[in-house]
């Protein structure tokens, strides 16, 4: 059995406990969780600048939302010279240049990256990039990616949710562990997923596609 069969089943199964929960005296509603690693977001002219003149991004995953995960890879360097190599780019290129670490990251790279939602980056930490044809000094970009939860229309509909809502996640594991100011992000495009970084995953004992439970 792949990948995509095991993800096809999950949702089948997620998809009817679901139905459960909204029709009847359910506790929550089931989502599961995607454990979001360090990444980067570029412009065109960024990828230009580090892999040369004329380069294109080039798909290595597809990913919700017409996103992929691209085969090239930079180091990200801090501001005391600190370095983390081998960070992912996702594509296709956006209008913005954007860095995403966890908290331990920011602290191995002696950067004051703020909490932030994907795409509020005015303000945020400088962090260098280098990559095989070129450097690039961003004077803002570099963020902690603030928790939320992808959803279609139609998981809104059946969670009682719209965009930009904020909930409270339990994960019923061992340690027990509540997220709250969860952001709710609606698009057609979009799979159930809540998206955590490394270190809430790993403080919450939460792994890859393991489910959570919405709460209000």
């Amino acid at each position: 059995m792949n990948t995509t069969e095991i993800e096809a089943i999950t949702r089948l199964i997620l998809n009817t406990i679901n139905e459960k929960e909204t029709s009847g005296s359910g506790q929550g509603f089931m989502v599961p969780v995607g454990v979001s690693a360090r990444h980067i977001h570029l412009t065109q002219e960024a990828v230009e600048i580090l892999f040369g003149e004329g380069y294109h991004l080039t798909k290595k995953k597809d990913l919700m939302g017409g996103q992929f995960a691209s085969n090239e890879r930079l180091t990200i360097v801090g501001l005391k010279l600190r370095a983390i190599e081998n960070v992912r780019i996702l594509g296709p290129c956006r209008n913005f240049n954007q860095v995403e670490i966890s908290a331990t990251d920011a602290m191995k790279l002696g950067v004051n990256a703020p909490l932030r939602n994907s795409g509020d980056v005015k303000g945020s930490a400088p962090i260098a990039l280098v990559g095989p044809k070129g450097a690039l000094y961003l004077k803002e970009g570099c963020i902690v990616a603030a928790r939320h939860i992808h959803m279609s229309p139609a998981d809104a509909n059946a969670a009682g949710l719209k965009d930009k809502d904020t909930v409270s996640v339990v994960a019923d594991n061992d340690r027990g562990t509540r997220f709250d100011n969860v952001l709710i992000r609606v698009d057609p495009s979009f799979t159930l997923e809540m998206h955590i970084d490394t270190d809430e995953a790993n403080a919450s004992g939460i792994k890859q596609d393991d489910v959570v439970r919405i709460i209000r």
